[in-house]
Parts: structure tokens; sequence; C-alpha cells
């Protein structure tokens, strides 16, 4: 994995008040959690017995389409990884 990619995951970790990954027909709405050398956590959910953790693999964020909440203007906003 590259320093740049990091750098654009973490960034798009810290940006809006929660991240959005719609991949494969899904969408993840919650909180980056954890990025570790090959995938990034998020977490669903607004409590444990509602939310559930999911790995997603970088490879797969190529396909994906990646969203922030803009907490000035509340509305969803595109992040590009690239």
């Amino acid at each position: 994995m590259s320093e740049a990619l990091i750098n654009r995951l973490v960034e798009f970790a810290e940006s809006g008040n929660q991240q959005k990954i719609c991949l494969n027909q899904q969408s993840y709405q919650g909180w980056i959690m954890e990025i570790s050398e090959d995938a990034l956590l998020i977490s669903t959910g607004y409590a444990d017995k509602s939310g559930q953790d999911f790995w997603i693999k970088f490879e797969d964020l190529a396909q994906a389409e990646l969203y922030y909440w803009d907490t000035s203007t509340d509305q969803w906003k595109a992040f590009s990884i690239n």
C-alpha cells in the first residue's frame, strides 16, 4: 500500500461527521475506526446492539463510491481516493 493511499484514507476518515461507502449495491454508513495494511474498518449503527463492523479491502475501494457527511451544508459530499 502506498503512503499516498494511506494519507487519502486518513483524510477520508477525518472528513465530515460520518462516512458512507457504496459497494456492490450495498451501503455502509458510519465511522472509519481503523486502517490496516490492506483494509479499513467501518463501524455502522448507533449502538453496539444495532451496529456492525465491516472490513473493506483497499482493492474493493477502487470500485466503491465514497462520501462524507458535510455538516456545514447538511449533505453527503463525494470523496475520491485518487
